[in-house]
């Protein structure tokens, strides 16, 4: 996607050199355990918060079925707290036929049995907030299930109440014994027409993603009424906020104007398309609004967070609205690099600098619909060395950061090898060349025993990935170098340094391979250097222009590649991949 470049008036220029000298750095802090004191609270408390992202299926099971459920989730809060995490965001918990994995949504306001009861929810809320942790639901807005009871309904007749509750339309052509075709060229998101004929009332309905998943009509004044009352009912719950999804595609062009078509074609064998006439209408911006003002009546500072894929900075400023919109937007630009890039990583993080709502950034690597960041960043051979590069790049910048459960292990992509073993419906739709969303929601890696801690089940919903005889919570936390000791110790930084909690940033220089940038608050100074490349670079920084003093010194709070010695402003030399976070004194 192409982003419009923005010149950021407090970047300056430092003079940058390639140098076989020393490395120099110093052993990773010990992995620390932050308190309760430190997690954020009060105003404005995801300003400073780490959010953790759990697929609830795959985190822990309870009940030795080989599914997670809410009371595994509960006893690994413990786990959470220890790693310093202030927030969880679950992913649909509400009663689903399962065809999206929870994103087709029956009930709104119930908990599906396969992840426990009502009690089970209210209790993971009660014992979360006893560690300081917040926990987000997941707000399913576009579309519903179609078994859900409002589906049934409009489907039933045309001239049911909530026949208009969804977005219904004849076909081009129609007849009495012909359907004719579909009333334009949209299509899904996961493949072919966006428009399915239902026999039975002879008109066809719209949905943005699977056929089981019908779009709500938000231009009707009842699903507004509707969807208000779940945020109502859960926030009366104790919950502190909302992930809403695919918030961009709540409104659709009323003439039904035709996509323009692009070249090529995509997995699932259509024509590619730009989705010119479903996305990001302006009305998006008064719901946002809306579920903004319906939250704000409840005390704790609720947040919004939305999946906003904007295609540039301009788009997704917009979502913070003029602070009556959105809190944090997830910043897909960022999250989809897809390579070890210091100039692009650089462009991209001084344009969201500079956005012109002033907005906080929210960013993350992976989520549960794309692979894995230890697989998409790696380069096959350095793959743990660029995971630790990549916690510096999340935990360290000015932003509110979103990890994905089992980053912090290295948990990578593991993709089923058969189509048979495919549960994601685009996987057996478009398979092989898309896959699926499987690979990347495999089962949490509790320990390198039987089904990885994760179930006592003989078979797991998803297979237990082979890393998982390394990479896992057990392993891992007994080795002071491993990516979760990184994580733990960037996390406790995070907390304890003022410049990282609530520092601006600014990049410097233009150096190909290096990413370099200082975090200040006041006069606390810390400044971070990530090599994005397979060699030895050495970069610099004039002490009296950016460090306030000639005599400033750097004390390294950590370094990726440990055996420091003392760095200097001047001369700072790391070893491919390395990344350096040095406090100013």
């Amino acid at each position: 996607m192409h982003w419009t470049k923005s010149v950021v008036a407090a970047i300056a220029t430092c003079a940058l050199s390639v140098s076989i000298g020393a490395l120099a750095q110093t052993a990773p802090l010990p992995p620390s355990t932050p308190s309760a004191q430190s997690q954020p609270t009060g105003p404005e408390w995801w300003r400073h918060a780490v959010i953790y992202e759990i697929y609830p299926r795959s985190f822990q099971d309870s009940d030795g079925d080989g599914i997670g459920d809410i009371k595994g989730v509960t006893s690994r809060l413990d786990y959470l707290h220890d790693l310093g995490i202030d927030a969880i965001w679950i992913t649909p918990m509400y009663p689903s036929p399962g065809i999206d994995y929870g994103y087709d949504i029956s009930d709104y306001t119930a908990i599906d049995p396969l992840y426990g009861s009502m009690a089970d929810f209210d209790n993971l809320v009660a014992e979360a907030k006893k560690r300081n942790i917040r926990v987000i639901m997941d707000y399913v807005i576009n579309h519903t299930s179609d078994q859900n009871k409002w589906f049934l309904e409009s489907r039933s007749s045309r001239d049911n109440p909530k026949r208009d509750w969804y977005v219904w339309r004849d076909g081009k052509g129609e007849t009495a014994t012909d359907k004719g075709e579909s009333p334009n060229n949209w299509q899904s998101w996961f493949g072919h027409s966006a428009w399915q004929w239902d026999e039975k009332t002879r008109q066809y309905y719209y949905h943005y993603f699977y056929v089981q998943q019908p779009d709500l009509n938000w231009r009707n004044p009842e699903v507004h009424k509707a969807m208000d009352g779940v945020l109502d009912f859960w926030m009366k719950r104790g919950v502190a906020g909302f992930r809403i999804d695919a918030v961009s595609r709540l409104y659709e062009d009323p003439n039904l104007h035709d996509d323009p078509y692009l070249p090529g074609h995509n997995a699932y064998g259509d024509r590619n398309i730009q989705h010119k006439y479903t996305d990001d209408l302006p009305q998006v911006h008064d719901v946002l609004k809306e579920v903004r003002s319906v939250v704000n009546k409840y005390p704790g500072d609720p947040v919004l967070v939305t999946e906003a894929d904007e295609p540039n900075v301009e788009a997704l400023a917009k979502m913070y609205g003029n602070g009556d919109e959105v809190q944090l937007p997830m910043d897909f630009q960022i999250a989809d690099v897809n390579k070890l890039s210091a100039p692009r990583f650089r462009e991209l993080f001084n344009e969201i600098e500079s956005n012109s709502a002033h907005g906080q950034p929210e960013y993350f690597f992976s989520n549960h619909d794309q692979p894995r960041q230890w697989d998409r960043y790696g380069d096959g051979e350095h793959n743990d060395q660029i995971a630790k590069l990549m916690a510096v790049l999340e935990l360290t910048t000015r932003g509110t950061p979103q990890m994905y459960y089992g980053e912090e292990l290295g948990m990578r992509t593991t993709d089923p090898a058969r189509v048979e073993d495919v549960h994601d419906p685009i996987g057996k739709l478009g398979w092989p060349k898309e896959k699926g969303r499987d690979g990347e929601r495999t089962p949490m890696q509790w320990a390198s025993s039987s089904e990885a801690g994760f179930t006592t089940a003989t078979k797991p919903w998803l297979p237990i990935p082979p890393s998982a005889i390394t990479y896992n919570v057990e392993a891992e936390s007994k080795d002071p170098n491993s990516i979760l000791n990184t994580y733990k110790t960037l996390i406790a930084l995070r907390k304890s340094e003022p410049a990282l909690r609530d520092g601006s940033q600014m990049s410097i220089g233009n150096d190909p391979d290096v990413f370099l940038y200082l975090r200040q608050s006041g006069n606390a100074i810390v400044l971070v250097a990530i090599n994005m490349s397979d060699q030895r670079r050495t970069v610099g920084v004039k002490p009296d222009e950016y460090l306030g003093s000639t005599t400033a010194r750097l004390s390294t709070l950590y370094n990726s590649i440990g055996n420091a010695s003392e760095l200097s402003p001047a001369h700072i030399v790391l070893e491919p991949f390395a990344a350096v976070v040095a406090k100013v004194q």
